[in-house]
């Protein structure tokens, strides 16, 4: 049975909004702490609370500052464009403030914060801080490749030279590395995402008035299909943007789901008759294809490259991922001419082959590509965390039929527990594996 998960974004959706739904949805606030390890530097600390948006119930995800010390970066994050701060800004045009990407100095703080000036690779190195799973760590640094791809876009300068004011700030990559973290956790095989409430009227920048969605957002929105409801306001950020556009596979109505979990996050606005909360539903696919284990298509995509410096090739794989492909790998293979060369694979879902098409032109040598839809089969996918005698540790559990068929305890966590037991990872995985046994037979 596949497992899906489905962004509703009736009012727009930011990065704090992510992580209230998903945190709403039962992810531990514990394990999201853990996750980014580091960059809950001193003087911060993430929390939630319970709030009613136009009547319902949400998680509002909070980046707190614990003391009078204060992080040099942190800042409110305004628009890529308001680069000065700015103290007559009217609090109407911030409809999720907490997502310190909003385009006005909406609270006091903000018009006394200073802009964050972080380079790609000092966002790069904190995120390899974080405890990030290490496919997570190159998702995470792939996201922020594209926001600065965005902005250079923007501003036409090369993106070597782009500096991330905004989502630059600690507050920011909290988000950014969160959420990874966090659809990391909810282990759905399929991210499925509505059509995108992006509000309207404007917003105030340094640089003046700049129309709902703003810059920034256009870009990283691509052909997603967006809409502006009876809101007039910006109800989606750059990181919304940027997490819906990465991690769907695609757009539209609801798909046929058995929900298992519903998770609402709130904006920090409340706005009558309109609930400002993301709503996130998890589940299992109730078509024929996920009960009953049939094929479900995938496009492939293919290349040979001969030319190409080899340090590029992390860089691609990195930047497919980060648009959304399922699966990327590099084969060698002898070409034409006798040369050595790289076979590159993409599997991805019919929907998102263009967008991938345009990253390998891009970032790789190549100058043609072929591709083909195919069937695949996956067995659903579930994270459960098992408590041991030396600690705690997240298995993997693959079902089919209703049972489960396959249990691997995660590596990350078992390396880090044989180092703080002294310990060899083998013996961390016998634990581990002995603990699941004892454990009730799973159903689903």
């Amino acid at each position: 049975m596949s497992r899906l998960l489905y962004f509703d974004c009736f009012s727009g959706i930011s990065g704090d909004m992510v992580l209230g739904a998903l945190l709403d949805a039962g992810l531990p606030l514990a394990d999201l702490k853990r996750a980014l390890g580091s960059l809950a530097v001193d003087g911060y600390d993430v929390g939630t609370e319970r709030v009613l948006r136009a009547g319902v119930s949400a998680t509002r995800f909070i980046v707190h500052e614990q003391g009078p010390s204060r992080d040099p970066d942190r800042t409110d994050r305004t628009h890529e464009h308001d680069h000065s701060p700015d103290h007559g800004h009217s609090h109407d045009h911030d409809p999720h403030a907490h997502d310190r990407e909003a385009h006005t100095h909406g609270h006091g703080e903000r018009a006394h914060s200073h802009l964050a000036h972080r380079s790609l690779a000092e966002i790069r190195a904190l995120i390899d801080k974080s405890a990030l799973s290490p496919v997570g760590r190159d998702r995470a640094k792939g996201l922020f490749q594209r926001l600065a791809d965005a902005e250079a876009a923007i501003h036409q300068m090369p993106v070597e030279r782009v500096h991330l004011h905004e989502v630059g700030a600690l507050d920011s990559i909290i988000d950014i590395v969160g959420a990874v973290f966090a659809l990391e956790w909810a282990g759905a095989d399929r991210i499925v995402c509505s059509p995108l409430n992006v509000g309207g009227g404007t917003v105030q920048s340094a640089h003046g008035l700049l129309p709902v969605p703003a810059p920034a957002t256009v870009k990283l929105l691509g052909d997603a299909p967006i809409y502006s409801g009876t809101v007039q306001k910006e109800l989606v950020t750059p990181t919304g943007a940027l997490i819906a556009t990465s991690y769907a596979s695609s757009f539209g109505p609801i798909p046929s789901m058995a929900v298992e979990h519903v998770g609402y996050g709130a904006g920090e606005r409340d706005t009558p008759g309109a609930p400002n909360v993301l709503r996130v539903l998890i589940g299992r696919a109730t078509n024929r294809a996920a009960d009953h284990g049939e094929a479900e298509r995938v496009v492939v995509i293919e290349c040979e490259i001969d030319d190409m410096n080899p340090q590029l090739f992390g860089v691609a794989m990195d930047r497919l991922y980060a648009s959304g492909a399922l699966e990327v790998f590099y084969v060698p293979v002898q070409m034409k001419k006798n040369r050595p060369g790289t076979l590159l694979t993409v599997v991805a879902s019919p929907e998102q082959r263009a967008s991938l098409a345009e990253v390998i032109f891009r970032e790789t040598t190549t100058i043609g590509i072929r591709y083909s839809e195919v069937e695949r089969e996956c067995l659903r996918r579930e994270i459960v965390q098992v408590q041991t005698p030396i600690g705690p540790v997240r298995f993997k559990l693959a079902w089919r039929n209703g049972r489960v068929i396959n249990a691997v305890p995660e590596f990350e966590d078992c390396s880090t527990l044989a180092t703080a037991n002294n310990l060899s990872v083998k013996d961390v995985q016998t634990v581990a594996v002995h603990a699941y046994g004892a454990l009730p037979p799973r159903t689903s």
